[in-house]
């Protein structure tokens, strides 16, 4: 698998709590100079991202991020703020509290508010399976499935643990047809993108890509 194909299922990602307006611009040259399927970046650059590079950028945010407990009334309005800002796709942090507690029908309608506010645009459901048991996976599976959005996803990045091969295989298993799937979190090598791109994972959340395939490991998101 040559570089190309990596980076083009890349979302380029720069969320740390002291991101500057100068590294956000540096992820944002780097993702059309390798033409990464997007730049994932906190909502506060977005409307600046989209004044700057316009339709050059695919611009990725996040919503109730990294935590997910915000109320469903705040997730609406920061995917209302971001949308109008300049946002196409959006990925949005369960809130993982009413999980443990198997209030799946309030995740499933949470998430069916969120992709009836952004139409087409693209929404990526982020269910940080680090914290969850094997069932609640699989309940999560079915309320994304059933709320319309466009991906699962397994992790923030800023949890206990990031993607594994384990989780893709579940998620497989009981996803909906039209449910995609991204892997991100704990790849620090050029091997462990290429083996979570064969297991059929369609977009990798990493901050890495660029050193990992210039030949360099790291342990970040």
């Amino acid at each position: 698998m040559n570089d190309d194909k990596i980076y083009s299922v890349v979302d380029h990602t720069l969320l740390t709590p002291t991101a500057t307006w100068h590294e956000i611009v540096q992820v944002c040259e780097e993702s059309i100079r390798y033409e990464t399927a997007a730049v994932c970046i906190p909502p506060s650059f977005v409307k600046r991202v989209h004044e700057k590079y316009g339709k050059n950028v695919n611009i990725c945010t996040v919503i109730g991020f990294p935590l997910g407990y915000s109320c469903p009334e705040v997730k609406l309005s920061e995917t209302e703020q971001a949308l109008k800002d300049g946002a196409a796709e959006f990925d949005v942090v369960i809130n993982i509290g009413d999980a443990k507690e198997q209030h799946f029908d309030k995740i499933t309608q949470e998430l069916k508010s969120l992709k009836q506010k952004i139409g087409d645009k693209i929404l990526k459901v982020i269910v940080e399976c680090c914290y969850l048991s094997t069932n609640e996976k699989i309940a999560l599976c079915k309320c994304v499935t059933q709320s319309g959005a466009d991906y699962i996803k397994t992790s923030t990045g800023f949890g206990t643990g990031g993607a594994t091969v384990q989780d893709i295989w579940l998620f497989k298993e009981n996803i909906g047809a039209n449910v995609k799937i991204k892997a991100a979190g704990g790849m620090r090598t050029r091997n462990d993108f290429v083996t979570f791109i064969n297991e059929g994972c369609h977009r990798l959340g990493t901050s890495s890509a660029i050193k990992i395939l210039a030949g360099q490991t790291s342990d970040s998101y």
